[in-house]
């Protein structure tokens, strides 16, 4: 395969209503049909009107920024000073929703597309249909990476293609069949025009040529790139997990599994807890039967169903702050706890025991 980037100069100042296939044609009367071009989304939202009004500085514009977000957001991802990371009502995630101020003028705000998809099966047709061009067209915008610095540009619509080439089932040279390869290609192909696209060169619109031999309508676009959030190892950024996980402790439900508690879960349950507890703070994992089924005995609304025992002692002697940081302790845990599904019920100590909190299981 030999791959040609192209630029598409020439295409000038886009504004509401501006007819993209008939600008995009007259600068690049060379566009080949099997070429894939790679669309600024910027240009796409300005020829649909996707702007909004905004005062040009002062506390004024943070303002009718932060509401034009708000609007934008489905959930907020991940929050560090005034960066907010979001995921778009399209399920993308990303920096400030997509929102830009750059290549506009100073009293407004550039929205993402609403539908990349339906934009980019718009401009295809419409490049078909009235300048005769069988093309692929991908809409592109910036977005940063987990774990990675630097930015580059990835695929918000596509049409006229897969977005993903599935290699699941091929055999490579070693005769090992191939499991998970799954190829982002229209991401690749966004970036590859990046490189000659740039952010003030004012060429919003770049040419992959030799990738197609031949175009497909029958594709999902680019929403095949959103991952389910039941996929989602990192749906959110570490302090929104640890707050979500707060709230969730607040309101466990004060009740034990439904089947026997996993020794080995528990036992990772109070490790995962024991570096953070207030010093003081122990929880013990009673796992011998008869010991168990003896303080069992003494325990006040031992549920039915309790398969375990675990309890908690406070640092002594215990003033009103120690108590409010072993209950904080006692919510670590009881989280921990469900983390590994094990569901727990909050008793009185045993009699007689030094134990401040027993949690049944």
């Amino acid at each position: 395969m030999r791959l040609e980037i192209l630029p598409v100069p020439g295409i000038g100042h886009v504004t509401e209503g501006d007819d993209l296939a008939a600008l995009i044609a007259g600068a690049a009367p060379w566009l080949r049909d099997g070429d894939v071009l790679v669309v600024t989304s910027k240009i796409v939202s300005k020829a649909e009107g996707r702007l909004v009004d905004v005062p040009a500085d002062g506390p004024e514009r943070l303002a009718a920024r932060d509401r034009v977000l708000a609007g934008e957001t489905a959930r907020v991802v991940a929050t560090r000073g005034a960066t907010r990371i979001v995921q778009t009502h399209h399920g993308f995630v990303m920096a400030s929703a997509g929102i830009d101020a750059s290549n506009v003028d100073k009293t407004r705000l550039v929205l993402l597309p609403v539908d990349p998809d339906a934009s980019a099966r718009a401009l295809r047709a419409a490049l078909r249909d009235r300048h005769g061009l069988d093309v692929a067209v991908v809409v592109s915008d910036t977005m940063g990476r987990p774990w990675r610095n630097g930015l580059t540009d990835v695929a918000l619509g596509v049409a006229g293609m897969p977005a993903i080439r599935d290699h699941r089932g091929e055999v490579d040279p070693y005769g090992n069949e191939l499991q998970l390869t799954q190829m982002a290609v229209v991401d690749e192909l966004a970036a590859a025009g990046e490189l000659i696209k740039g952010k003030c060169d004012q060429v919003p619109v770049a040419v992959v040529r030799g990738y197609l031999t031949a175009t497909d309508d029958d594709d999902e676009g680019a929403r095949a790139l959103v991952r389910d959030a039941s996929m989602d190892l990192f749906s959110l950024g570490t302090a929104e997990a640890r707050a979500d996980g707060l709230r969730a402790a607040a309101t466990l439900p004060d009740t034990t599994g439904a089947t026997p508690a996993d020794p080995d879960a528990v036992a990772r349950a109070v490790a995962a807890v024991a570096e953070v507890v207030a010093p003081g703070t122990v929880f013990t994992h009673v796992t011998d039967d008869e010991v168990r089924a003896g303080l069992a005995a003494t325990v006040r609304g031992w549920p039915a169903s309790a398969t375990g025992l675990v309890l908690g002692a406070a640092p002594t002697p215990v003033d009103r702050a120690d108590l409010v940081r072993f209950g904080a302790d006692l919510q670590r845990l009881r989280t921990a706890l469900a983390a590994e599904g094990i569901g727990s019920a909050l008793l009185p100590p045993p009699a007689g025991s030094t134990a401040s909190a027993t949690l049944a299981l």
